[in-house]
């Protein structure tokens, strides 16, 4: 994957990237047409990846943006997209998560060039660390693909001290994600980009999984209703939209919920 470090442009030039969001990834159940579903919606193009033929990564003008495993029935996991972040040490950040609550999933496994762990916060929350040669430059992913994350919880000052200690957030080490406190959600930048925004109100035993504590994945696009109605006719569902609205909430054929909006994080 690209560099662990970071160069040229923005605020993060020359600082290792950690604690922020550096990669995301699908676990579906079918290769084809989760190719298919996303290249209609979004444009990507595909490759096959090192780990074998279920799995694949997007790319965008020749950048990887995103990746997918088709590993959902034979590992028995979720259908869902699940955001990564950068650290120094996969073991030390699972410690530290289990030492405050949270739960271990999956890992910490080799897959070279790094090592990955798939977490759970004390709320539930379902969250990726990678430890390693990032996928990508962070910048050009960033560019290629603007993403960004929501965490929907409980109580979002709470999750902010989780995370923060998990993470190392806001520390006096160089490079650490700042935290900032905007009213009721807490917004997480690094290099002064906007990388996530956490919010109060989820339910942590709701029937709904969309009011249930979880990381959402936001991907931004130049024209939401053209998504929308791409979504549609190639075997998606649109969860909520209203006509004219610049954010949607959707789901690819397998079931897998993310958000396109026309938004832009600053």
């Amino acid at each position: 994957m690209a560099k662990n470090e970071t160069s040229g442009k923005g605020g993060v030039s020359g600082n290792t990237v950690f604690g922020a969001p550096c990669w995301v990834s699908l676990t579906t159940r079918d290769v084809e047409t989760t190719e298919e579903f996303y290249r209609a919606v979004f444009g990507w193009e595909w490759r096959p990846n090192s780990l074998g033929d279920r799995f694949r990564v997007a790319q965008v003008d020749g950048v990887p943006v995103a990746g997918i495993a088709a590993v959902a029935s034979m590992w028995q996991m979720a259908v869902a997209w699940t955001v990564y972040f950068a650290v120094p040490s996969a073991d030390e950040v699972a410690a530290r998560c289990r030492e405050r609550g949270g739960t271990t999933a999956v890992g910490p496994l080799s897959l070279p060039p790094g090592r990955a762990a798939l977490l759970a916060d004390r709320d539930g929350a379902v969250f990726g660390i990678w430890e390693g040669r990032l996928v990508t430059d962070w910048e050009q992913w960033h560019e290629a693909a603007p993403t960004f994350i929501r965490l929907h919880t409980r109580n979002a000052f709470d999750a902010a001290i989780f995370y923060g200690e998990v993470l190392d957030w806001a520390t006096s080490r160089q490079g650490c994600c700042e935290v900032q406190y905007d009213g009721d959600e807490v917004v997480l930048r690094s290099g002064g980009v906007v990388v996530a925004r956490i919010h109060s109100g989820a339910v942590e035993s709701a029937p709904d999984p969309t009011i249930r504590p979880h990381w959402q994945v936001n991907f931004t696009v130049a024209d939401v209703a053209a998504c929308v109605r791409t979504a549609r006719t190639h075997g998606g569902e649109v969860l909520q939209w209203e006509a004219g609205a610049d954010e949607a909430v959707l789901a690819d054929p397998d079931g897998a919920r993310f958000t396109v909006t026309s938004k832009v994080e600053h």
